[in-house]
């Protein structure tokens, strides 16, 4: 018995072609949840961060560009000049230099030392947890707290250094009243503070280096500094970008330690230590009582902290980039190669 098989028209013929099948309602949802998922899951932290961040940095920019004062409000549109009053100000240029010089006295020691304390504690050591959460305690500490005790320590009459110094025959350290060894002082709080949070970062780093570089190392003869900086360095050079990026821009925002330093908390008499930060707060509730100078400040600082970030990251990727040039093999041409297959 032949089986029929329906004969499918031709294209050209005149007999109705059947439609396309349509997509249902669930078949659309499911292809919008495939390409809108994503974004949606990522959309909290874009949110938050247009409240919390773009927010108050567009309104401070408006805030800046007009004649605000903390009791009146608002004012009339002035443009820039609240930002040629802040330039023309002594006292924020000042604030700048300390504030750059106590950024340098504090990140650059705290880096080293933070990548040194990282490495002995990625040794074999009894009690490795005990150590490792022992360098976290500082960062849990209050500010205030690290600042009274070592505000005794730098204390210019009854402070424990002055007094271990003159034990030994030494003339004790005006911490209040030199410029330089008050930046000092405020550098080693700000150091004992991050120090050992850096060092979990470098060390979470090192961590993941395979060992089996250091084996081979070990084979080869080379000791304990030269696997640092052969192989732990060139292996965590991210991370420290990373740590080297982040202390710049907390080094150049500081406050509480330079807040808590003395009792009126503004920088001294002469202003020795006063940082832009602790500026623009004096600007904007101390005598001036003018948010829109304040905003202003904060603008030259937000601008200031780009400049430097952008310089570190440049510098530092440079130097992660930087190695030893491999020569490429010459390539002989194919007329060479047969003509040595013939002879």
């Amino acid at each position: 018995m032949a089986v029929l098989t329906p004969q499918r028209s031709a294209p050209g013929s005149g007999a109705p072609q059947r439609e396309s099948r349509r997509l249902g309602f669930s078949q659309r949802l499911g292809r919008w949840d495939v390409k809108l998922s994503p974004y949606l899951y990522i959309s909290p932290f874009f949110i938050l961060f247009a409240i919390t961040g773009l927010f108050p940095l567009a309104y401070t920019a408006f805030v800046s560009v007009h004649e605000w004062s903390l009791l009146g409000g608002q004012g009339e549109f002035i443009g820039l000049q609240n930002f040629v009053d802040v330039l023309n100000h002594p006292t924020f240029w000042k604030s700048l230099v300390n504030t750059l010089s106590i950024f340098v006295f504090s990140s650059i020691p705290q880096v080293i030392i933070a990548i040194t304390i990282a490495a002995l504690l990625d040794q074999n050591l009894r009690s490795a947890t005990f150590w490792r959460m022992g360098v976290l305690i500082p960062y849990v500490v209050a500010p205030v707290a690290v600042s009274l005790i070592f505000g005794r320590l730098f204390a210019d009459q009854y402070g424990l250094i002055n007094s271990v110094l003159n034990t030994i025959g030494l003339d004790s350290i005006a911490w209040h009243g030199d410029r330089i060894a008050s930046h000092v002082a405020i550098a080693t709080m700000v150091n004992y503070r991050w120090m050992g949070y850096n060092a979990l970062i470098f060390l979470a780093a090192m961590q993941a280096v395979p060992r089996d570089l250091y084996e081979a190392a070990v084979i080869d003869g080379a000791g304990r500094v030269r696997q640092f900086f052969s192989i732990t360095v060139p292996q965590i050079r991210a991370t420290i970008i990373f740590v080297v990026i982040t202390s710049t821009i907390g080094g150049l925002q500081i406050f509480d330690e330079v807040r808590l330093f003395d009792a009126t908390g503004l920088g001294g008499p002469d202003r020795n230590w006063m940082t832009t930060v602790v500026f623009l707060y004096d600007t904007a509730w101390g005598n001036q009582h003018s948010l829109g100078r304040a905003s202003a400040v904060a603008w030259l600082l937000f601008l200031l902290i780009v400049l430097i970030g952008l310089a570190n990251f440049l510098i530092t990727r440079r130097i992660s980039s930087t190695g030893p040039a491999k020569k490429k093999p010459k390539r002989k041409s194919i007329t060479t190669n047969m003509s040595r297959g013939n002879a």
